[in-house]
């Protein structure tokens, strides 16, 4: 059997080099989906950069509130994957099963988005009640405003893309990463400058570029999923307004923590962002780009973490102790190993690397670049830590075991992390780049904990009986 043909049937990877061919089989297409994903993103920032210094500052606010409250919501309905994955760990064939629980995450998105939008429209007030300047605030407010209508077909495609990466056809993903690249591209050009007959709308049209490009996203995923033969066996349109409470309530118990070690990951950055805006909007603008160029190289250990989860939950389900050591040790060995790589550009390249998102001889960009280059070197350094944390938590889900990754997180990332944060960044001469220390203090005390937790997996009693 081949390596690609093991996620489908629950096999169990017989050595580490099998379980190498099997875990690159289905991580390369989530990376680069992540990798696209994140170059939908930049688009938007290449584009609002050339509005200026104060609208990529407003941008960066209003879309750290976004992002918070995304990436929480679509770790909540994440817990799908590992569900999936058990299920077709015991069963080859569970297609009722995994229809229920497919069925119930995209309520439960409907649900979250609602929640998540009431959020983004009050945040003006959560902009003002942190400390930001009135005018950049109702500048960010504005395009937050429009920006959350893209909430829940983001979310609802994050489960439709879990579905077919759990059922062997990750490429779906990549494919429909790579249709929303262009189509953001094409609508930033159109609605943010004015071209194709349509007006100049500015940050606004930025953010209407968002909502098409999601909508988009969403309706691909449901065309390819009723097109596909194998997929669409699974009938998971049928019967949609059906409840299966046992099923919704699973996927509560099990997203929960993992929506808090996302919110909790990604309320660390936020967090930094407004710290940043508290010192200035040029510290700020240099902070966005360089988290930018950090978060395109965490996609791909991120991508490993995604195929870790369905690789050790299939495991899991079809109770293989030798099987889960193997997809978590290839899986960790991946992930870390990348980030040795993008650590060294990082470390090495920081000028060129800046180039991609800005004119880095221009001299409007001079306090910019400046910036984003001391804050890179810190990047570069806490590359391995944000690796290993996150593909430890993969493995980590792919158990089932939530809870407790979901205090080490919450514990790890704010008391240690934020904390170091802002005396670093107040109370120190460091201003941004102790603020910057402080997000890598809080990635090494969670990795360092979470890997300790992996490994004493067996003695926690994590393992199927």
């Amino acid at each position: 059997m081949s390596s690609q043909a093991a996620p489908l049937t629950g096999a169990p990877a017989p050595t580490l080099r099998a379980e190498f061919g099997a875990t690159m089989a289905l991580a390369w297409p989530l990376a680069a989906a992540n990798l696209l994903q994140m170059m939908v993103h930049a688009i938007d920032v290449i584009f609002v950069a050339r509005l200026g210094e104060a609208s990529l500052a407003a941008a960066s606010l209003a879309i750290s509130i976004f992002g918070l409250l995304l990436w929480t919501s679509t770790g909540l309905v994440g817990a799908a994957a590992p569900l999936i994955a058990a299920e077709l760990g015991r069963r080859k064939h569970a297609v009722r099963e995994v229809r229920r629980t497919v069925r119930m995450a995209l309520w439960l998105s409907l649900l979250v988005a609602i929640a998540a939008m009431g959020v983004c429209a009050a945040g003006g007030a959560i902009m003002r009640a942190t400390g930001q300047a009135p005018e950049l605030s109702a500048h960010a407010s504005g395009f937050l405003r429009i920006l959350m209508w893209a909430m829940f077909p983001m979310i609802a495609a994050s489960v439709l893309r879990i579905f077919v990466s759990a059922l062997g056809r990750p490429k779906i993903a990549t494919a429909i990463t790579f249709l929303a690249l262009f189509v953001n591209a094409l609508g930033n050009w159109a609605l943010v400058f004015g071209h194709l007959g349509l007006p100049a709308l500015g940050l606004h049209g930025s953010a209407l570029s968002s909502i098409i490009t999601s909508s988009v996203m969403l309706l691909a995923y449901i065309v390819v999923i009723q097109s596909d033969r194998r997929l669409r066996r699974y009938h998971l349109f049928g019967n949609w307004w059906r409840p299966e409470w046992p099923r919704f309530r699973e996927i509560v118990r099990i997203g929960t923590p993992i929506g808090l070690i996302i919110l909790a990951e990604a309320g660390l950055f936020t967090g930094a962002a407004f710290l940043m805006g508290r010192i200035g909007e040029e510290q700020l603008a240099g902070h966005t780009l360089a988290l930018q160029i950090a978060a395109l190289a965490f996609q791909v250990p991120f991508g490993v973490a995604q195929a870790a989860t369905i690789r050790v939950g299939l495991s899991y389900g079809a109770r293989d102790h030798h099987g889960i050591a193997l997809a978590g040790q290839a899986s960790l060995i991946l992930g870390i190993g990348f980030m040795v790589v993008t650590a060294a550009i990082m470390w090495l390249f920081p000028r060129l690397v800046l180039s991609i998102y800005v004119d880095v001889d221009a001299a409007r960009n001079a306090a910019l670049v400046g910036y984003a280059m001391q804050f890179l070197v810190v990047a570069a350094a806490f590359q391995l830590f944000d690796g290993a944390q996150t593909v430890a938590a993969g493995v980590l889900r792919g158990l089932q075991d939530t809870r407790v990754p979901m205090v080490i997180a919450v514990c790890g990332y704010w008391l240690a992390g934020y904390g170091a944060a802002i005396y670093l960044g107040f109370w120190t001469p460091l201003a941004g780049v102790g603020i910057w220390i402080g997000l890598a203090v809080g990635l090494v005390v969670v990795a360092g904990l979470l890997l300790m937790r992996w490994r004493m997996r067996a003695r926690l009693g994590l393992l199927p009986a």
